[in-house]
């Protein structure tokens, strides 16, 4: 496949203005959760899909299932606030702490419930739910708040 000439200098302009445009500064702590978290959830859905699926009941299927989702989901939110400078404010990084603790705790507790057949671990996860919930209503505040530098 060849590019017309206007086609190849557009596409020259492009990678070079990728090249040296400066990244914003990064929250790396943020960034690596969010990076083993979607490590994690990948392995999971894996997990399940091809290692659970014969030794399952389909609710239980459906319970891993839900956890790999949630943690999908919220992984990719951790991703976006992990990569933005205006997590530098702290409703913002409250957030994404928020965020990252309801991913463990709510995909965690019902992994080791599947995982440990242990139907009391079932009473943890909605706190797991409750700290998502609470985590996209300081995103909500921060984002409500937010001013944009001049």
């Amino acid at each position: 496949m060849s590019f017309a000439p206007e086609g190849r200098a557009l596409a020259r302009l492009f990678a070079f203005s990728i090249f040296r445009v400066e990244m914003p500064a990064m929250s790396k702590p943020l960034g690596i959760i969010a990076a083993l978290s979607g490590l994690v959830a990948v392995a999971c859905g894996a997990f399940g899909a091809h290692g659970l699926r014969a030794v399952l009941s389909p609710t239980m299927l459906d319970t891993w299932q839900t956890a790999v989702s949630y943690q999908f989901h919220h992984t990719l939110v951790l991703v976006v606030l992990a990569l933005l400078p205006a997590v530098q404010g702290p409703l913002f990084r409250r957030a994404a702490w928020l965020f990252a603790a309801g991913i463990g705790i709510f995909s965690g507790s019902l992994y080791a419930l599947v995982l440990l057949d242990a139907r009391w671990l079932g009473m943890i996860t909605p706190l797991g739910g409750v700290l998502l919930m609470i985590g996209w209503a300081t995103l909500l505040v921060a984002v409500i708040r937010h001013r944009r530098a001049a």
